[in-house]
């Protein structure tokens, strides 16, 4: 146990030490890439994204990669989202994972962005030209996982981050770490702690940014292309921590409590709690609520999008009877202020 307490300690300096300027509303807009805030996936979307603690699977690799070694074998997950319903907006991911041995496990994972035609104007032709284009946003990651004494899980996930339209495009690199600590008669208790988006700046170039210009020397008259740099922007690093208890109120009946603490380097921080209820681990419910931690009833209006309520279901069954092989389907709802919410859908095989 004291091992567990010195691993932990020594986690949480370093990550503090990472994010001193974590909850700080004045800087928020000033990051980019918040397509890696997103979250594809139905059944930790029920949880508003705050299951840092039990969170498994394909579904770790974008909450807590250490949640990752905590599968049995094989996990294939997709998962789609209408993203602030009005906005057409989706979400599309697909990810698989691989348990390696008897301790480790590695995951792939991929999301991109749907975001829709969007007409193109100029100053000539402020109500469009008639042409449209559609931004590209995607991103790729790659997982590893060790569970050491099937009570400490430790994982890492770096990602590749691409943004681009047809005549731009920025890139960079980023790196998820995480921890899972489980105790208990029947492992009840869960701890969990993730570091996200560490990594790179990224910056837009290409031809977009070119235009001609006359040659300022002034001796002679003629055209030359100018090129103009971007500002570079960070990534949203986020801080988790949280904590989980499954009661088990019979054989077959299972609620489970959670909590989280989200400190975020570009908004405010997030606090919330959640549960789950589970009958046979075939049919679960659960529920989450957070709130931004001091936000002022004056600045109620500058709130994240993703403050209050959320839920989600899902229903997962053997593939065979008396097999270990399941197949899942996952549903979650978010509300969101404004627009009209965000739905996700996710389909999961675990052989």
């Amino acid at each position: 146990m004291m091992r567990f307490f010195t691993i932990i300690t020594f986690l949480l300096v370093t990550l503090f030490s990472t994010t001193l300027e974590a909850g700080n509303p004045d800087r928020q807009g000033e990051a980019g890439a918040y397509e890696l805030l997103m979250n594809p996936w139905a059944r930790s979307a029920g949880f508003h994204t705050m299951s840092t603690s039990l969170v498994r699977g394909v579904e770790a690799l974008r909450l807590n990669p250490a949640g990752l070694g905590r599968i049995s074998k094989t996990e294939v997950l997709m998962g789609h989202a209408r993203y602030l319903e009005g906005t057409d907006i989706r979400m599309n991911a697909f990810g698989i994972s691989q348990r390696v041995g008897k301790s480790g496990a590695f995951g792939l994972s991929i999301m991109s962005l749907d975001i829709g035609e969007i007409p193109i104007t100029t100053t000539d032709q402020p109500e469009g030209t008639g042409a449209t284009f559609s931004p590209n946003f995607f991103n790729l990651g790659i997982s590893y996982a060790h569970t050491f004494e099937n009570k400490i899980s430790v994982g890492i996930t770096m990602r590749v981050i691409s943004e681009a339209i047809a005549d731009l495009s920025a890139f960079g690199l980023g790196i998820d770490a995480g921890v899972q600590y489980v105790t208990g008669p029947q492992d009840n208790f869960k701890f969990g702690i993730s570091l996200r988006n560490v990594g790179s700046r990224m910056s837009f170039g290409g031809q977009g940014l070119s235009f001609p210009t006359e040659n300022p020397d002034g001796t002679l008259s003629y055209d030359i292309t100018v090129n103009q740099r971007s500002a570079e922007f960070e990534l949203p690093s986020v801080l988790n921590i949280g904590m989980s208890y499954d009661f088990q109120l019979t054989k077959a009946n299972r609620v489970t409590i959670l909590g989280n603490f989200t400190s975020n380097s570009f908004a405010r921080d997030q606090l919330g709690g959640g549960i789950e209820y589970s009958l046979n681990d075939m049919f679960m419910l659960r529920a989450a609520y957070k709130v931004e931690v001091g936000l002022s009833a004056e600045r109620e209006a500058e709130k994240s999008v993703y403050s209050g309520l959320s839920a989600g279901v899902s229903l997962e069954v053997p593939l065979k009877r008396e097999s270990a092989n399941r197949f899942g389907i996952d549903y979650a709802y978010r509300a969101t202020q404004p627009f009209s919410g965000t739905h996700n859908i996710s389909v999961r095989i675990a052989i």
